[in-house]
């Protein structure tokens, strides 16, 4: 008996092949790293978002290990059940007074902190204007809140304000990624403020790749956003940080309010305790990673210069750690993807619909782990390769 259904399935499988937009994932073997063992293969990796070298940090480890003979491992309850252990409140704790906001809420993960946060906080009677190129977990949280679902042109701030001007909504969210992280651009924060004051709205910024390595380590918050009440700021913790989870800090009204509105924050077992440990020792390495930082300044430095005259394709304007270099094509982003692969060398080919059609990329990253060697040796492949 035919079943039309998994006939769909199938053919929309071969479609995405023959688009090139066929996704497989690669097994890591060991600890993840700016050398990897991945496919079997060992290469240069410039796909992790381990931007300060965190994840396999000897630190972190053993902090994991001194928490697990205290914790054991799983949580064992959602949080407003048993599941929430010390290590979790004095890691918020902690993470307040390092960002520098009143309070602070562990999520499991950054995509649950979304969800959590926009529909807890927007409603039928609210609106949310958010950047075209925001972070999915953005728009599905956006959609489904059950506000009004807003979207304005990449940071075009002048389109923004005539949206925030024709809205009647009770609640105003303006919702933007910090860094954009197929760009790797950084939204203009204190002009989303001055509409958010202007127009008596929240500012959510989803901070996910600039914290730990923008300024000093507490990300892309300005110290005006950092004073205002109307600002609530998230960080994601399995990208710098190194461990995993995320953390979102206001006002402390706002933060008892998702304590007791955020769904994926209360329908849920807690993280394990031992992560929040680790993320108590990440901090600290944060907050004293300057070296780090400062070297993967310089590996940035170098990139955009060794690729400044690359015929290649376009590399696009970021001082980040996310360096794309634009190809356009999706065959020809796969080819070099692998061409480079074969060079020992992982740099990812990022496709529709991640990024726009038309505008296939080379998304390089680059980690304070990276040695001046490594990031030679990627520039030098990709002008043999041009």
């Amino acid at each position: 008996m035919s079943f039309a259904a998994l006939t769909r399935l199938q053919q929309g499988l071969a479609a995405l092949k023959d688009d090139h937009l066929e996704r497989h994932r690669r097994i890591l073997d060991g600890a993840q790293g700016a050398h990897a063992t991945i496919d079997g293969q060992r290469v240069i990796s410039f796909c992790s978002n381990d931007y300060l070298g965190l994840a396999a940090d000897p630190a972190l480890v053993a902090a994991a290990h001194t928490a697990v003979d205290q914790c054991g491992v799983g949580a064992g309850a959602a949080h407003l059940i048993t599941g929430h252990h010390r290590f979790h409140d004095d890691f918020e704790a902690a993470f307040a007074r390092f960002v520098g906001k009143p309070a602070a809420l562990l999520f499991s993960t950054g995509y649950m902190a979304n969800l959590g946060v926009l529909t807890a906080l927007a409603g039928k009677k609210g609106e949310v204007f958010a950047d075209k190129l925001n972070h999915a977990s953005l728009v599905d949280a956006a959609q489904l809140s059950g506000a009004s679902f807003t979207r304005y042109r990449h940071n075009d701030l002048a389109q923004l304000e005539g949206q925030l001007v024709a809205s009647t909504a009770q609640d105003k969210l303006i919702v933007s990624d910090l860094v954009f992280s197929m760009d790797g651009d950084i939204a203009p924060v204190d002009a989303l403020l001055d509409l958010a004051e202007r127009y008596d709205a929240w500012l959510y910024l989803d901070d996910a790749h600039g914290f730990g390595v923008l300024g000093d380590g507490r990300g892309g918050m300005t110290e005006r956003a950092r004073a205002s009440d109307r600002v609530i700021y998230l960080a994601t913790l399995g990208k710098a940080a190194g461990v995993s989870g995320a953390a979102v800090v206001a006002h402390q009204s706002v933060i008892d309010w998702l304590m007791q509105k955020a769904r994926p924050y209360i329908y849920t077992t807690a993280s394990p305790p031992l992560l929040a440990a680790c993320l108590l020792e990440s901090l600290r390495q944060i907050e004293a990673g300057d070296v780090r930082r400062e070297r993967l300044r310089s590996h940035i430095t170098q990139m955009r210069a060794g690729l400044s005259d690359l015929k290649l394709g376009t590399l696009m304007p970021s001082y980040t750690p996310i360096q794309p270099l634009l190809i356009g094509a999706n065959e020809e982003a796969v080819r070099l993807s692998q061409a480079l692969l074969e060079r020992g060398l992982l740099v990812p080919a990022i496709r529709t619909p991640t990024v726009p059609a038309g505008t296939a990329r080379l998304r390089i990253t680059l980690s304070a782990a990276h040695s001046t060697d490594d990031v030679a040796r990627l520039i030098e492949a990709l002008h043999a390769l041009a």
